[in-house]
């Protein structure tokens, strides 16, 4: 009879189907069906943007994953829905661009005062570490109260670069959003907007998690006496491993 923990993990999120969902697709749809000669821009947008919430329910469904990142590309998606079919005005599509990522900024640092602090979900966390093994070893030599200012300073960082990508969101959006909102031209700003933010937002700011996941990583080394790959989950060793050779 197998126990809890043989339960089999869930299938691993595809990423380039997650990029193709969310951000290609979408934006080709908004650019091609929203012409007047095609669909129109109220359902080249509709139809656009059920790409992305199709597939985020799709993934739940197959993988029975629903994590925070998950809910809250959602919530945008669904937000940009509704400001779109109500013809906003381009400055409150700036602000929803802002509004999520600034709202982590805010609380990965609060979280540090709660049991769940964010930064154990985003950076210390079983997918990629042994953090059973690192909990026991931080406990051996009584470096408890370096993994917390560790911990804290890694939140900091996370804080920051998520601060920085609404600064960035803000900017990108209130400068491609010229055209009237409900019409073929804002659309399509807003399809090239999707496609722009992956190089101008996304990739700094994983540069900085992957910085401080490294700092994370190396600081873990020093406190718990671990090396290499002895700090990752065991079915991520193997990756690790191959990687080295």
């Amino acid at each position: 009879m197998n126990s809890g923990s043989d339960k089999p993990s869930p299938p691993k999120e595809n990423i380039l189907i997650n990029i193709a969902c969310n951000v290609v697709i979408p934006g080709f749809l908004l650019d091609k069906l929203s012409r007047e000669a095609l669909l129109g821009p109220v359902w080249g947008l509709v139809v656009a943007l059920s790409i992305p919430l199709g597939y985020g329910t799709w993934d739940f469904i197959r993988r029975r994953v629903w994590n925070l990142f998950s809910i809250l590309g959602l919530i945008s998606v669904s937000m940009t829905g509704v400001l779109g079919l109500l013809k906003t005005e381009s400055f409150w599509f700036a602000v929803k661009e802002a509004a999520i990522p600034t709202l982590l900024a805010v609380a990965i640092p609060l979280s540090m005062r709660t049991r769940q602090p964010l930064v154990r979900m985003m950076l210390f966390n079983d997918q990629v570490l042994d953090t059973a093994r690192i909990e026991k070893a931080l406990e051996e030599k009584s470096n408890r109260p370096g993994f917390e200012r560790l911990l804290a300073s890694s939140s900091w960082l996370l804080a920051a670069s998520f601060l920085g990508s609404a600064v960035l969101n803000f900017g990108l959006a209130r400068w491609m959003l010229t055209a009237a909102p409900g019409t073929e031209q804002f659309n399509t700003q807003l399809g090239r907007m999707n496609w722009m933010s992956w190089p101008v937002i996304f990739v700094p700011m994983m540069s900085v998690m992957v910085f401080a996941l490294f700092r994370l990583l190396k600081g873990l080394e020093k406190l718990t006496g671990l090396k290499g790959e002895d700090i990752f989950a065991a079915h991520a060793r193997p990756k690790v491993e191959e990687k080295e050779s």
